[in-house]
């Protein structure tokens, strides 16, 4: 599947050529996320928004509709069709990433708490927990995996390969939250390695968005609905008031321990655990003209 190539592409018109054609088919699909996004937001507007409940609402729609579109429209896209949202085996990877995610950031906090970087000074809040949920676990871990993984690795990989998608969404993620706050070159740089990778590479060895989507949304909320600590510079109220300490190398300062090398090392080891898996497995595609080249070589002897 990851190797594959449609031998019968040239067949095809001249306008599904260019449409199916890994590019445009990226851009295509981002175009479609950005119009769905639009159409989310117009439709909470009439919300009233004393207590920022319409843009609660918003990221409800969105997902909502982003998971429909994908299915009815992305997932249809470009020249080999797949659905990396499909029901066999969701359940099962969903579980496997929320186990997987909760498990780095307990990690990660009790080597800090070790360190004396991290420490937990009482009880937390809650009131305000089921939006806090929506807003930084569900509704990221849903659009930013559909967007990262879904479109763009989908689509990156098809042009130049497994490395070159890695290499090139892995960048774009950690710039993505370079305008974050709290943000610095450094804490983009942390997470497009650690979490460029171990989302990447959950995707490559499942091919399915479900267990990075698992992964993303435990990683945020166990950081901040749990572990009260700020989750990519955002501050959250955790289950446990906590307090963040020492060395910003070290704790991640204002950004959150993702922004620490706690997070780069942990997080970059069970990265790099799925990506020998997905090696293994024979997850690693070779860039389009290369695909294409090993097709025509194989139809030869058929043709002949």
């Amino acid at each position: 599947m990851a190797n594959g190539y449609a031998v019968a592409d040239d067949q095809k018109p001249l306008w599904r050529r260019i449409i199916d054609f890994p590019l445009v088919a990226m851009i295509l699909a981002t175009l479609v996320f950005i119009v769905t996004g639009t159409v989310a937001l117009f439709a909470a507007k009439p919300i009233p928004d004393p207590t920022g409940a319409q843009q609660i609402v918003w990221k409800v729609i969105f997902a909502a509709l982003l998971i429909i579109v994908y299915k009815l429209v992305i997932a249809k896209m470009g020249e080999i069709k797949r659905d990396d949202l499909r029901a066999n085996g969701a359940l099962r990877d969903l579980s496997v990433g929320l186990g997987v995610g909760a498990g780095i950031m307990v990690v990660i906090a009790l080597i800090a708490a070790v360190l004396n970087v991290y420490s937990i000074t009482g009880p937390g809040d809650t009131m305000d927990l089921f939006p806090e949920i929506i807003a930084m676990g569900v509704f990221p871990a849903i659009s930013e995996e559909i967007l990262f993984r879904g479109i763009l690795f989908r689509w990156f990989e098809e042009l130049g390969g497994s490395w070159f998608a890695l290499a090139i969404t892995s960048g774009l993620f950690g710039f993505a939250h370079l305008s974050n706050p709290g943000a610095t070159p450094l804490t983009s740089f942390f997470i497009a390695v650690e979490a460029g990778i171990l989302l990447g590479a959950a995707y490559m060895l499942t091919r399915s968005l479900w267990l990075p989507i698992g992964l993303h949304a435990a990683w945020n909320l166990t950081q901040g609905e749990v572990l009260d600590v700020s989750v990519s510079g955002v501050p959250v109220e955790g289950l446990v008031t906590a307090k963040v300490q020492g060395p910003a190398l070290l704790s991640g300062g204002p950004f959150g321990f993702e922004g620490s090398i706690l997070g780069l090392l942990f997080a970059t080891a069970v990265g790099l655990w799925f990506l020998v898996r997905a090696i293994r497995k024979g997850e690693l595609m070779r860039p389009w003209w290369v695909r294409r080249r090993l097709a025509r070589e194989q139809s030869r002897p058929a043709e002949a």
